[in-house]
C-alpha cells in the first residue's frame, strides 16, 4: 500500500472505509467477487487522492505532464503552449440561466396559477413554457435556498433553519461545507459568468460584518458579481446594501423614485450588459432574488390601488373563489377539496397562526385587512414588471431564445403578520401583539416608508389555497407547495403546458446541470463531495402532463414541524412550530397526495401499515440528512440564542465615527438588561446631529443633539410616542462625556425590559423617568449601529436620515452592559477625553 495512504486529506477517510470493507470481506470468508468491488474501491480512492492534490507532484513534473510545447533557454527557439493556461470555455451555443426567486407566495396568489394577483410577465413566460403545479420547497427561505445552490436537502447544508436561527449541530450550523459545492461554482470553473442579484440569507448573521470572515459572501460560494442584501429581508425604500464584497449607501432616495425591486433590475441588466460588451460568446448564469414578496410589503401607490375592490369579500371567499378557478385551469384535480381554514388541532394551535372569520371583524378592520392584501398585491405585480424590463432587454438583445427562465418561490404565503396583520413585523419576531387602534393609524400610507407592513394570518391560508397552513408548517403543501415555470424557447418544445410531477426546490440543481451538459463534480478543488439529493426534472419537458415522476422520496422538517413525501403518499405530524415539544407524542396523519391534492382526508385508520412505514422512512432520513435535534422554541427564544464569534465574549463596546454600520447580530447586545452609553464628544458653535444610532423607526435608539440640546429617543417597536429624554440646557462648547443610562427593574407581560432611563452630561443627570425597552432585535436584519450619523432609515422623527453630526468631534462611543457604575465610567470616561 502506498505511503501515501497514511496521510491525512481529503480523502482519508473514504479510504479507510473502502480498505476496512475489503479487509471484512476476506477475514469474513465473503465472495471472490465482493472482495474484488472493495478493493476497486481502495484503487478508485488512491487514483482520487492522487488527482485531486498537488502536494503529491512537483511545479516541474506538473509542467512536464500538461506543457505540449517546446522550452530553449532561448525564447526565439521556444514554443509556446497556452492551452493549460487558459480558463475552461463553455460549449459553444451553451445557454444562460436565469433563475427569479420571489419570497413568500404561495399556489394560489398569481395569475398563470388562477390568482388575482396579475402577473404579465411570469404570463408571457408561462405562455412560452412549462407551468409545475406539484413543485415544492422546505417551508422557509434560507433552507430553500441552499438547495438551489448546491441540489443538497437543505440539513446536509447546515441550513435546518434561517441563517438567524442557527445552532451547534451537524445540520443547523448556517454554513455552506466545503463538500457542498454550489451550482455557480461548477457552472464558473466551466466558463459562465455568474451573477447574484438580490436577497441572499445563506451565511450566518455573525458572518454579516465587515470584519467577520467573507468566506460564505457570495464572491466566494461562485458567484462574479454580488449586489443586493445579506439577511433575511430589508427595506424596500432604505434597504441595507452589499456591492460584491462590501457595504455601500443606496444610490438615491425613495423621494427620487427609489424602490429596491426597481434598483435590482437596473443593476441586473447592468451586469449582463457589461458582461456582453467584453465577452459576447460566453453565457451568464444570474440568480435574481427580490425582496417580494418577503415582509414588508412596499409598494408604490399606484399599483397597489390597482387592486382596489378586489380583496373586498375577504380571505375565505377568496379560498373558494381561487380554487374554482385553479380546477378549470388543471391545476388542481377537479375532485380537490377546501380544506379548513384552521385545521390544527385546539390542543396544538398556535393563537398567533389563527384566521379570523371574515364574518367575526369589524368594519375597520375589514378594511384594514383589505388594504392589505391590496399592497401585498401591488407589491408582486410592481416587482413582477421589473423583471419584466429583464426579458424585454434580453429579447431585444437576442438573448432570450437560449435562455433557461426559471421563476418560481421559496415557500408559502407568510403567517408572520399573526391574525390582526401588523404595520410593523417586527412585533412578531419581539413577541408583541399588534393592536387595531394602532394599525389603522397607518391605514392611508400602507407599504409606503413610513409602515413594515404584513398581512394578517387570514390571507396566508388564502394565497396558500386549497392546502392546510401555509409557511413554516412544513408537513403541509400550504408551507412548501409553489409556483414554478420553466421556459427555454431553444430547448423545450412545448408551449403553455402543465406538468403535475411531484418535485421539489433540491431537484433544480441536476436538471440545470443537465441542460447545460455538466456534472457535479465528485471532487472539486481537492475536497470529496457529497451526492446530490435531488433528481433532474428535464425529463419532464417532453413528457405527458401527469407522466409518472422520476423523484421517489422527499423528508420535510421545519421548526418542529416535519412529513415524508414517497411514491404519492405522504405521512404528517400535527405538531405546529414554536414551543409545543413533546415530538413523541406527535400524532401523525396519512394523505394519498395523487388522489388528494389539498391534503384534506386523514387515511391513517385506514392504511396504518402505511402509515408506520412512512414514519420510518422519516426516521432514516432524518438520521442520513443530518436532521435531529428538531427545535420548536418560540422566536423569541431562537432568534436572541447565544451564537459565538471569533471575537471573545464581552460587556464593554468602543466604536469610532466614519466606520460602517455594525450589524446587531454582532454588536452591543443591550437586550434584556441594564445598559450604558457614553460619548466622548468635543462641542462647537452650532454642533449638530447623531452621536449613536442603532435601529429604525420600526424599533431603535438614538443620542443626538438637536438646538444644542442633548436627547435620547428609545423608539419601542415603532409605537408613538417615542421615548424621549431631553437636557433643559444648551450645550456650550468645550469637551464633554455625554451618555444614558438604563436600569433595569423588572420584565413586562411580553418580555419587555421595564425600568429607568437617565440622561447625563458629564457626570450630572439631565433627563429622566420611566422606560421600557424590546425583548428582542430592532431588526431582522439591516440598519446597523452607527456612530456620527443613522443608516438608512432613522430611529427617531427629531431628525432625518443620515442626520451627520456636524460642528464638533466624536472621539469614540462607548457602551457597557456589565454592573458598573454610570458614575464611575463617565469618570474613566472624562480622564481618557482629557488625554486628547
Amino acid at each position: 500500500m502506498s505511503s501515501h495512504y497514511m496521510e491525512d486529506g481529503p480523502m482519508k477517510h473514504r479510504i479507510l472505509v473502502a480498505a476496512i470493507a475489503a479487509t471484512l470481506s476476506f477475514s469474513l470468508g465473503a465472495c471472490k467477487e465482493e472482495t474484488k468491488l472493495a478493493v476497486k474501491e481502495v484503487e478508485k480512492a488512491e487514483s482520487t487522492q492522487l488527482t485531486s492534490s498537488d502536494a503529491l507532484i512537483t511545479p516541474a513534473e506538473k509542467a512536464a505532464k500538461e506543457f505540449k510545447g517546446k522550452i530553449d533557454i532561448d525564447i526565439r527557439k521556444s514554443k509556446a503552449d497556452w492551452e493549460p493556461y487558459m480558463p475552461k470555455a463553455a460549449p459553444s451555443d451553451a445557454p444562460n440561466v436565469l433563475i427569479v426567486l420571489y419570497d413568500d407566495t404561495g399556489l394560489a396568489a398569481w395569475s398563470p396559477y388562477g390568482g388575482a394577483i396579475n402577473m404579465p410577465t411570469l404570463d408571457k413566460i408561462a405562455e412560452n413554457g412549462l407551468t409545475y403545479t406539484q413543485f415544492h420547497t422546505t417551508a422557509l427561505c434560507s433552507p430553500t435556498r441552499s438547495t438551489l445552490l448546491t441540489g443538497r436537502n437543505h440539513h446536509v447544508n447546515g441550513f435546518a433553519s434561517i441563517s438567524e436561527a442557527t445552532n451547534g449541530f451537524p445540520g443547523q450550523h448556517g454554513r455552506l461545507p466545503e463538500q457542498t459545492a454550489t451550482m455557480a461554482e461548477v457552472l464558473q470553473e466551466n466558463g459562465w459568468s455568474t451573477f447574484w442579484v438580490g436577497k441572499n440569507h445563506n451565511l450566518p448573521e455573525t458572518d454579516v460584518a465587515e470584519g467577520a470572515s467573507r468566506k460564505s459572501w457570495p464572491l466566494q460560494q461562485g458567484f462574479d458579481r454580488f449586489y443586493g442584501f445579506l439577511g433575511g429581508e430589508t427595506n424596500n425604500w432604505y434597504p441595507d446594501l452589499v456591492e460584491d464584497n462590501h457595504f455601500i449607501d443606496q444610490p438615491y432616495m425613495p423621494e427620487d423614485g427609489y424602490h429596491l425591486s426597481k434598483d435590482l433590475a437596473d443593476q441586473a441588466i447592468k451586469m449582463i450588459r457589461n458582461q456582453k460588451a467584453s465577452n459576447p460568446s460566453k453565457p451568464w448564469f444570474m440568480w435574481f432574488n427580490p425582496g417580494a414578496n418577503h415582509a414588508p410589503h412596499h409598494s408604490p401607490k399606484d399599483y397597489a390601488d390597482k387592486y382596489k375592490g378586489v380583496f373586498d369579500d375577504g380571505y375565505e371567499v377568496y379560498r373558494e373563489w381561487v380554487l374554482e378557478r385553479m380546477k378549470k385551469r388543471g391545476i388542481v384535480p377537479a375532485t380537490t377539496k377546501l380544506t379548513p381554514i384552521n385545521p390544527m388541532p385546539k390542543d396544538m394551535a398556535d393563537p398567533n397562526d389563527a384566521v379570523r372569520p371574515w364574518d367575526s371583524l369589524s368594519a375597520d378592520e375589514k378594511k384594514l385587512f383589505v388594504r392589505m392584501a391590496e399592497v401585498y398585491a401591488g407589491f408582486s405585480e410592481y416587482t413582477d414588471a421589473q423583471v419584466g424590463r429583464m426579458i424585454d432587454y434580453l429579447e431585444k438583445s437576442k438573448q432570450l431564445e437560449n435562455t433557461i427562465i426559471l421563476y418560481a418561490a421559496d415557500n408559502g404565503a407568510s403567517g408572520e403578520g399573526t391574525p390582526n396583520g401588523s404595520v410593523n413585523e417586527n412585533k412578531f419576531f419581539n413577541g408583541w401583539p399588534d393592536k387595531m387602534e394602532e394599525n389603522m393609524k397607518y391605514l392611508d400610507v400602507l407599504g409606503g416608508p413610513e409602515t413594515y407592513n404584513h398581512y394578517p394570518t387570514g390571507w396566508a391560508a388564502a394565497f396558500s389555497s386549497p392546502f392546510q397552513m401555509f409557511k413554516r408548517y412544513s408537513q403541509f403543501a400550504g408551507g412548501t407547495g409553489d409556483p414554478l415555470v420553466i421556459s427555454w424557447p431553444k430547448g423545450i418544445k412545448a408551449r403553455g403546458e402543465l406538468r403535475h410531477q411531484y418535485h421539489h426546490s433540491v431537484d433544480i440543481v441536476p436538471t440545470i446541470l443537465e441542460l447545460t451538459g455538466l456534472e457535479m463534480p465528485e471532487v472539486f478543488k481537492g475536497v470529496p463531495q457529497y451526492p446530490l439529493n435531488g433528481v433532474s426534472m428535464a425529463y419532464s419537458f417532453d413528457a405527458t402532463p401527469d407522466a409518472k415522476t422520476q423523484k421517489e422520496v422527499q423528508y420535510y422538517t421545519m421548526f418542529g414541524t416535519r412529513g415524508i413525501w414517497k411514491d404519492g403518499w405522504k405521512a404528517v405530524a400535527m405538531h405546529a412550530p414554536f414551543g409545543k415539544g413533546n415530538f413523541e407524542h406527535d400524532r401523525w396523519e396519512l394523505y394519498n397526495v395523487e388522489e388528494d391534492r389539498s391534503e384534506s382526508t386523514d387515511l391513517s385508520a385506514q392504511y396504518p401499515e402505511k402509515l408506520e412505514a412512512l414514519k420510518k422512512e422519516w426516521y432514516k432520513q432524518a438520521q442520513e440528512n443530518l436532521v435531529l435535534p428538531l427545535d420548536d422554541r418560540t422566536p423569541l427564544e431562537i432568534l436572541t440564542t447565544y451564537r459565538p464569534t471569533t471575537e471573545k465574549k464581552r460587556e464593554r463596546f468602543i466604536y469610532f465615527p466614519d466606520t460602517a454600520p455594525v450589524p446587531e447580530g454582532v454588536a452591543a447586545n443591550v437586550r434584556g438588561r441594564s445598559y450604558k452609553i457614553l460619548a466622548n464628544v468635543e462641542i462647537t458653535k452650532g454642533s449638530d446631529g447623531v452621536l449613536f444610532a442603532h435601529g429604525s423607526r420600526f424599533g431603535g435608539h438614538s443620542l443626538f443633539i438637536k438646538d444644542g440640546k442633548l436627547n435620547y429617543v428609545y423608539n419601542f417597536l415603532g409605537i408613538d410616542p417615542e421615548q424621549k429624554f431631553t437636557s433643559k440646557e444648551k450645550l456650550k462648547p468645550g469637551k464633554y462625556t455625554l451618555g444614558v443610562e438604563f436600569i433595569k427593574e423588572s420584565s413586562g407581560k411580553h418580555g419587555e425590559s421595564i425600568g429607568k432611563a437617565k440622561l447625563y452630561i458629564d457626570d450630572k443627570v439631565v433627563a429622566e423617568g420611566p422606560m421600557r425597552t424590546q425583548p428582542g432585535k430592532f431588526t431582522l436584519s439591516g440598519d446597523g449601529l452607527c456612530i456620527g450619523y443613522d443608516s438608512g432609515d432613522a430611529v427617531s422623527k427629531e431628525y432625518q436620515s443620515p442626520g451627520r453630526f456636524k460642528g464638533g468631534n466624536i472621539d469614540f462611543v462607548g457602551i457597557t452592559v456589565e454592573g458598573t457604575d454610570y458614575i464611575d465610567l463617565e469618570q474613566e470616561a472624562r480622564r481618557m477625553l482629557m488625554k486628547h
